[in-house]
């Protein structure tokens, strides 16, 4: 859909007045130079000044819009507290005071997600505008608009405190007074991390009304509720450690048993004291545990010399041990993982390699962490290694030219990558054997999202950062050029039905020529990453409809119903022979890549690997398999020995035509053992590097039969004949 149709069908009618004129800046742009055939001095500053008019409508409107949605909230602050503070009064409250409270909260909602969705379609407008501008009149406009862009900036908008606010009064008035009191520190208390978590892409578009969504369920959690929220402080920054090999990368990537991830995290500023140390265990299922993060704090000035062996761990937990606040259990479990993690750094010759940096917005009930749910933007990842001869942290274990400030334009474009979605963790604690809740699973099941299994910021930030360096690379990387948004469904910010309705839409829009992804900052997607989808992977059960030999994946009936001149009988033909045909074509010519995800589910994807790189897809590999193969293999020998004895007692005790017979058998025999033991080096081999082919014998069972039927049916004939 061109982006003037999109606007006018994903506008709010309240704010319709408001929005930039797109429609006739377009046409104005065509009657221009339609009539004058060349774009003038004159013909520019008329368009840059219908430019302004619209940029300062969209900017006051703006503007009056926010301080009435600040107004509001205040408001609405004082009717909470003022209705909290009288749960405890001899006139206590009613639940239709508390039911009306929300509705007034759930109508600020709407308004707060109304005028991100505002915002954002008339700066996609603006710069879509700019463009057409730029191309059809040869005068380049761009960087010049871009500077009364921020000088009214009606885009930049943050809207991350607004959350923080409506969150704590819904939640108030969500427990009627009574909220989940507990720890909201940032993991201080917790060491050990055993969560089933499941990752999800959200298009900057969703990125407001998903928080709201969710803060209608669980609160915002905020870590020091005694100061008032601040930008930084939702930052969290973590440097991720690798040697020259790659070591951990490829074992993180290809999910051997035990692989590691050693980082180091801090939250908030470059000022924070306190470092996590941390380190993430890959394990197997068939080993009976499960993967696990655990982490024990450093002080920020014994970094450099504790990860180079100068600070020991007696001294890194000397103080922990006068305290006596933590048992001497939990101080030696913590000392253990120390030396490990020191013992790694230093004998595999770890450095820094890549910094990830995020805004995060947690939701979860305080001390509670049953579920869990996350939203990172502004995702960025920055190279820290020297292996282009370039020291970044000059010895230090970080560098020290930027900090919490994205997107961090000081820096060259070889050294970041910045990720052009948010990413949504959804957080389980597997141990209680519970389900998620069913509003949990009508999010994730939603338009707002977009699930990629496995997704993890180290691996793509290597991969993309350092792709002379890496042959191997996730599934994901070569889809960042697919679009992830999705057809708006019913699901969605609903105003209460006193205020009239706002039902929200995906924003997704085209227009005559193909459009960057560009954010509020102004910041395009860069060219390794654009944006991502994974729909063009078919289940497999589909599989008849999407591959066979008539061409491009083209079925039977689809090539009737399009070339209807054919004859009736060609018609008929083709739908008689479609099931031999696309058999044939599946078993023995389909060059689709068949991928497995972690859940189970299977998909052809036709995918453009990257020249000279590998795709590492996800295969679970238990003990069983291995076993499996020898059981399959020792089968296949006894098939092999049965067809040798027929063959010895054949050539023993027949005669002429049997002792022929016999040598067929025995030919048999002897192809049937070896072919079993090429099929079993084979597949072992697959299994050992866990590649994603198909393990299932399309030839053996067949070639069998045929064989057997053969040297049964020559025996025969030569009875017959004798």
């Amino acid at each position: 859909m061109k982006f003037g149709a999109q606007l006018k069908s994903s506008l709010i009618r309240d704010y319709y007045y408001y929005y930039i004129n797109y429609d006739d800046l377009k046409a104005d742009l065509k009657k221009t130079l339609s009539l004058n055939k060349k774009w003038t001095e004159k013909d520019e500053e008329r368009f840059v000044g219908l430019l302004e008019t619209e940029l300062d409508k969209v900017y006051t409107f703006q503007r009056v819009k926010s301080g009435e949605i600040t107004r509001r909230i205040k408001d609405a602050e004082s009717d909470v507290n003022s209705v909290v503070r009288a749960i405890e009064s001899e006139n206590p409250p009613d639940e239709q005071e508390f039911e009306d409270l929300e509705e007034t909260l759930s109508d600020i909602i709407a308004d707060v997600h109304d005028l991100a969705k505002f915002t954002r379609l008339n700066y996609t407008g603006f710069q879509k505008i700019i463009k057409k501008h730029d191309k059809q009149t040869g005068w380049i406009l761009k960087p010049i608009f871009s500077v009364r862009l921020n000088a009214k900036p009606f885009f930049k908008d943050n809207y991350e405190a607004l959350v923080v606010k409506i969150s704590k009064l819904y939640d108030l008035v969500r427990t009627r007074g009574n909220p989940v009191k507990g720890d909201s520190s940032a993991g201080g208390a917790q060491q050990n991390f055993v969560r089933q978590t499941t990752k999800y892409w959200v298009h900057p578009d969703n990125i407001t009304e998903l928080k709201l969504i969710i803060l209608k369920h669980l609160p915002v959690l905020v870590f020091n509720a005694n100061k008032e929220f601040e930008t930084e402080d939702s930052a969290i920054t973590s440097i991720y450690y690798d040697n020259a090999n790659l070591d951990l990368y490829k074992g993180r990537l290809e999910k051997t048993e035990g692989a590691e991830a050693i980082r180091l995290r801090w939250y908030g500023g470059m000022k924070t004291d306190q470092i996590f140390v941390e380190r993430k265990t890959h394990r197997e299922d068939w080993t009976g545990e499960k993967s696990v993060k655990a982490r024990f704090t450093l002080k920020e000035k014994y970094v450099n010399d504790f990860m180079k062996g100068k600070y020991t761990v007696e001294q890194a937990f000397e103080k922990m041990r006068k305290e006596g606040k933590k048992s001497i259990k939990e101080i030696q479990s913590l000392e253990a993982l120390a030396r490990e993690v020191q013992y790694t750094t230093i004998t595999s010759k770890l450095r820094p390699v890549v910094r990830s940096f995020y805004n995060r917005t947690a939701f979860q009930l305080p001390g509670d962490a049953r579920v869990r749910i996350s939203l990172d933007t502004e995702l960025s990842m920055i190279r820290e290694d020297n292996f282009d001869g370039v020291d970044r942290t000059h010895g230090n274990w970080r560098r020290m030219d930027i900090g919490v400030d994205w997107p961090f334009r000081q820096l060259p474009e070889k050294d970041i990558e910045r990720f052009p979605y948010a990413v949504l963790e959804v957080k389980l604690q597997t141990q209680l054997g519970q389900e998620p809740p069913q509003w949990v699973r009508e999010l994730v099941s939603s338009h707002l999202v977009e699930a990629v299994p496995k997704f993890s910021k180290f691996i793509h930030g290597v991969a993309t950062l350092l792709p002379d360096k890496v042959d191997l690379i996730p599934f994901w990387l070569p889809q960042m050029d697919v679009d992830i948004r999705k057809p708006s469904t019913n699901y969605g910010i609903e105003r209460p039905a006193q205020y009239g309705s706002s039902i929200s839409g995906s924003d997704n829009y085209d227009d005559e020529d193909p459009e960057e992804n560009i954010g509020f900052d102004g910041v395009a997607g860069s060219s390794s990453s654009p944006s991502v989808r994974f729909d063009n992977r078919a289940p497999l059960t589909d599989a008849n409809e999407n591959t066979s030999l008539l061409g491009n994946g083209q079925s039977s009936r689809h090539f009737a119903r399009d070339h209807p001149h054919l004859p009736a009988f060609v018609n008929k033909l083709l739908a008689t022979t479609e099931p031999v045909i696309n058999w044939f074509h599946d078993a023995f010519l389909n060059d689709s890549k068949v991928s497995t995800i972690p859940d189970g589910t299977m998909f052809i994807s036709n995918i453009k690997v990257p020249k000279g790189k590998r795709i590492s897809v996800p295969v679970r590999i238990e003990p069983k398999v291995y076993f499996a193969n020898e059981r399959t293999f020792l089968s296949w020998v006894e098939i092999g020995i049965v067809l040798g004895a027929i063959a010895g007692g054949l050539l023993n005790f027949g005669n002429g035509p049997a002792v022929q017979a016999a040598v067929g058998f025995f030919l048999t025999a002897v192809l049937t053992i070896v072919y079993a033991i090429g099929l079993y080096i084979w597949r072992v081999y697959n299994i050992r590097k866990k590649r994603a082919v198909r393990y299932d014998d399309q030839f053996g069972p067949t070639a069998i039969c045929i064989a057997l039927a053969a040297a049964t049916g020559i025996n025969f004939f030569f009875q017959r004949n004798a």
